[in-house]
């Protein structure tokens, strides 16, 4: 712990002593009860700063304080050039790439005021220190399934009058660890609707997850909880039925269901896929939802 400062009246002492009266440093010292190291460093802070004794008239003790303790000038910032470090961050995802290699790539972009290849880590390490943590999910082939809806609504329009019958909901399911996608246009997010979009996605894949992660829709969980959730009685017979287990996403926690809801990104790139079954006015609802499987 660094030593308080003097008082500037023992300062004053310490230079009219020594400086003045030509004492020695130890006979200032035990003078004035102060350690000999503390009035040496004032003698040569003094000495550095150009103060001698007597101290020029009308000179303040804040004066005397700011040119015995003042701050050494900053150093000049360096003005190296930084990397992307997105995509430095980015392209570490790659196989086979390392931090050398993206160090090698920058060094020939910038050889002679570049970053050394250690402190090119560092930077990297403090940049990737303010990035949000998130534990990566591992997925098992065939463990689990994530079911949504995506939000997206379909028109259904009559045969006969041209004209909208109803707005389907877009029902999507996706394999974990494949991200095989099912998709499924139904009449509403009710429960029917659910349970028969599952029997179908579990038809179309010829196979059955060990877990089924859907959101917190009231179809599928009546109350959300972190740990409990109460899951629908018809809905939790279904996953009897077939064998599974069904565990929520955590409320307000997307990244649970990540897989899900990168279907809604997909389904905007495959235009064709959507714009196929809203622009085939000759469907019929009870029809649609199988043309829009074969689609899909």
């Amino acid at each position: 712990m660094p030593r308080p400062r003097l008082a500037m009246r023992k300062v004053r002492d310490i230079l009219r002593l020594a400086v003045g009266q030509g004492l020695s440093r130890r006979q200032v010292a035990a003078s004035l009860g102060v350690p000999f190291t503390t009035v040496a460093d004032h003698l040569r802070r003094a000495s550095e700063a150009g103060i001698g004794w007597p101290l020029p008239e009308g000179m303040s003790d804040a004066e005397i304080e700011a040119r015995l303790f003042a701050k050494p000038p900053a150093p000049p910032a360096e003005r190296r050039p930084l990397p992307d470090w997105h995509y430095v961050h980015s392209e570490l995802r790659r196989p086979g790439v390392t931090l050398l290699l993206l160090w090698l790539e920058y060094k020939e972009a910038h050889p002679d005021d570049g970053y050394s290849y250690s402190q090119f880590c560092v930077h990297y390490r403090a940049w990737q220190g303010h990035l949000d943590l998130v534990m990566r999910q591992e997925h098992r082939a065939g463990d689990k399934l994530f079911v949504d809806f995506p939000g997206q609504r379909l028109p259904i329009y009559d045969r006969s009058s041209g004209e909208v019958a109803l707005e389907a909901e877009l029902f999507v399911a996706v394999l974990g660890a494949s991200n095989y996608l099912y998709a499924e246009a139904v009449a509403s997010q009710e429960l029917s609707s659910w349970l028969t979009a599952h029997v179908h996605a579990f038809e179309a894949m010829g196979c059955l997850p060990r877990v089924i992660v859907p959101d917190n829709l009231a179809s599928a969980v009546k109350k959300a909880h972190r740990y409990e959730p109460d899951i629908s009685a018809s809905y939790q017979e279904m996953a009897a039925h077939y064998g599974v287990v069904i565990i929520p996403a955590r409320a307000r926690k997307p990244r649970d269901k990540a897989c899900a809801s990168d279907c809604t990104s997909w389904l905007d790139d495959r235009k064709d896929v959507v714009a196929w079954v809203v622009g085939h006015r000759s469907f019929r609802t009870r029809t649609h939802p199988a043309a829009l499987r074969r689609a899909a």
